[in-house]
């Protein structure tokens, strides 16, 4: 690292009541952040992108309650400067080693009470991530934040792909409109399929939120790094296009408890021409820290199949009382057996455990205990019946949102998958949350979900978590957490009302997953969700070839085939490609993409000279040009290519689909035509 101090500019700030302003540029030039020092004491910054400035002054701060102080007004203590070149290797990931390069500038600030504050930024060739660091100090040591007065002030009305800002959930679907067309109250008020809102205004926001501008400039802004405070969303003044971060607040309305030293959060910026560019940033990782687990030999990527769908379309129940409960030893047996005869790491089993019958809406505390099976569930019998097939069970935890009895139950019920040879849980928080009064993005909660990755790699278990706080990276710093739901997923399909739309699956890569894998439980082989429960009206929204596709298009190294075995049974020449894509990378090219429009990427698996592809559309059908320079010079490679059939369309004719075999080189060009909500997956095998 070269570390340097601007003395001229220092001497200059200290010296002088002129406003001082401080300019950095990224490795490449493109990106160049400016720090301003009014003569009032108020700190902003501004981004410009090749010249072209899309983020004008936006002023800095924090309210805080305790001690009762605005920090708006500073004199400048110093300026420091760095330039960092390093490159890391994930755990796992969409490719086998990152660069971490960027130029960062550091502001230490004082008020007027002498309490000290420091600015970081870091300017990277995608953009720029900010945050506060409170140093320990005299003046301060127990505060708490009342406010973070954070500004993003955007230079026009820009396209936006937003949901509403909501302090417990965030599966909504995606809105397309100008900026200045947000009414984020009327959006979630057409969402009666979720189940469990708090909604906060007609003008705030989600992160990550995806922009693009008049002249092609595409902008992302979300957050990296959230630990031990609670979720930013965004406020908007829809004249100015201002947007002021918004903290989830916690009982008693305060947002977050800190102690020095403490660093907030970085707030992110990411900004390019290409929208493939967004696609493939690493800066959300790089602002993370490195791994917190030192031994990381049992951390496993996974594919696997589920006792779950079944609850879902109405052939089965969590519960057991119904008389058609779904988790009995002999049906999950016929999962056992599926996934190792396709060779599945796992079988994710729901509803097994004792107090289904009223886990939901009673703001219950004591619902389950993680370590009661029901009576037709045959633990030991199924963890040797398993084993014996090279196969584990995933365990399920559903807190229904009681998180204090989770909490209370962590290390038995861990201990309990130790012992039935158990190694990943998917969790779950759905319901309002307990402590009553607190929220699933506040501090509190965030803090919780750090305490179960942690807890769980203290018992060698991989986690997954649903409803939980939308990601910001940290799987980087807990390699054991594998993935996260926080998002509309798959299940909504069977959802009564607004379900899923084609062009989901063409936004969630540019927000959802700018902050980490998304468990989106894809795989879905039969369409019409009435084959259990003829009264059902839903349905799946895609081609069978689209839903191959976003094995590669949706990130996860925690992948599920969502599907029944009877259904993929009727399309085994189809299942090949979901047996055969990999669960982690060496390395990804997005080849093309466009936010709600379409996406293409390819993946090079980890280890292995094979390549797999997918490309996914709207509701549009359109013709994808699949460029195959990413592969080896003077290699030959056979290409599997599972595309959408004549005729096919997700409304009419979503099972039609081809196979074809061809041989390609990095010198070959394919024109393969996208169906409505279609898509088409290629595997490309070196010979």
């Amino acid at each position: 690292m070269k570390k340097t101090l601007l003395l001229a500019l220092l001497l200059g700030a200290l010296g002088g009541t002129h406003a001082q302003t401080t300019t950095v540029a990224s490795p490449d030039k493109n990106v160049v952040l400016k720090t301003q020092l009014a003569a009032n004491g108020t700190v902003s910054y501004s981004v410009s992108y090749k010249k072209t400035t899309f983020v004008e002054p936006s002023t800095l701060g924090f309210s805080l309650s305790r001690p009762k102080t605005m920090l708006t007004q500073f004199s400048l203590v110093s300026i420091d400067s760095a330039t960092v070149d390093e490159t890391w290797k994930p755990v796992w990931g969409e490719v086998n080693q990152i660069r971490n390069h960027y130029k960062a500038l550091t502001l230490t600030l004082k008020d007027k009470a002498g309490i000290v504050v420091k600015v970081a930024f870091r300017v990277f060739n995608e953009g720029v991530g900010f945050r506060y660091e409170f140093p320990k100090q005299e003046h301060l040591n127990h505060f708490v934040v009342a406010d973070e007065l954070t500004q993003i002030n955007l230079a026009g009305d820009y396209k936006a792909f937003w949901i509403p800002g909501d302090y417990d959930t965030n599966e909504y679907l995606y809105n397309t409109t100008p900026l200045s067309q947000v009414d984020a109250v009327a959006a979630a008020a057409k969402e009666t399929d979720i189940a469990l809102k708090s909604v906060i205004g007609p003008n705030v926001i989600q992160v990550p939120l995806m922009l693009k501008t008049p002249t092609g400039m595409y902008i992302n802004l979300h957050e990296a790094a959230l630990v031990n405070y609670p979720v930013m969303h965004l406020a908007l003044d829809k004249k100015t296009f201002t947007l002021t971060s918004h903290l989830v607040p916690d009982a008693v309305g305060n947002k977050a408890y800190l102690q020095t030293p403490f660093s907030t959060p970085w707030r992110t910026i990411n900004v390019s021409d290409k929208a493939t560019d967004i696609l493939a940033s690493k800066m959300i990782l790089n602002l993370n820290e490195p791994s917190k687990i030192m031994d990381v030999s049992w951390i496993k990527p996974q594919k696997f199949i589920g006792m779950w769908w079944e609850m879902h379309v109405g052939k089965a129940t969590w519960e057991k009382a119904s008389g058609k409960h779904g988790a009995n030893t002999a049906n999950v047996k016929t999962y056992i057996d599926f996934a190792a005869q396709h060779g599945f790491d796992g079988v994710l089993v729901e509803g097994w455990n004792e107090g289904w019958e009223d886990w939901f809406g009673n703001w219950k505390e004591n619902v389950f205990d993680f370590i009661t099976p029901y009576p037709d569930y045959n633990t030991k019998e199924l963890t040797e019946y398993a084993r014996q097939k090279g196969v584990r069970i995933i365990m399920h935890h559903e807190t229904s949102g009681a998180v204090t009895n989770y909490e209370r139950w962590m290390d038995k019920a861990f201990r309990y998958m130790q012992d039935n040879h158990m190694n990943t849980v998917k969790t779950g928080y759905v319901g309002r949350i307990i402590p009553r009064g607190e929220h699933h993005d506040g501090q509190w909660m965030v803090n919780h979900y750090e305490r179960v990755a942690q807890k769980a790699a203290e018992y060698k278990i991989m986690v997954e978590a649903h409803e939980p706080a939308h990601p910001t990276g940290l799987h980087r710093t807990y390699p054991n957490w594998l993935a996260n739901e926080a998002a509309r997923g798959n299940e909504f399909n069977n959802a009564p009302k607004l379900g899923l739309v084609p062009e989901h699956e063409t936004i969630l890569p540019f927000t959802r997953l700018m902050g980490g894998p998304m468990d989106y439980t894809p795989g879905f082989f039969h369409f019409q969700l009435n084959q259990y429960d003829a009264s059902r009206t839903t349905r799946v929204r895609t081609t069978l070839a689209k839903q191959l596709a976003l094995y590669v298009t949706m990130y996860s190294p925690l992948q599920m085939a969502g599907d029944f075995p009877e259904n993929f049974n009727k399309h085994l020449d189809a299942f090949q490609f979901i047996k055969d894509v990999p669960v982690d990378w060496d390395d990804t090219k997005v080849l093309a993409a466009e936010p709600g429009d379409f996406v293409t990427i390819a993946r090079k698996a980890k280890g292995k000279p094979n390549w797999f592809l997918g490309a996914i559309s709207d509701e549009n059908a359109r013709t994808s040009i699949l460029n195959f320079d990413f592969l080896e010079e003077g290699a030959t490679y056979q290409a599997t290519i599972y595309r959408d059939g004549e005729g096919a369309d997700w409304q009419t004719n979503p099972e039609a689909y081809e196979i074809e075999k061809m041989t390609v080189t990095n010198k070959t060009t394919l024109s393969i035509r996208l169906a409505k909500g279609g898509g088409c997956a290629i595997s490309i095998i070196k010979q």
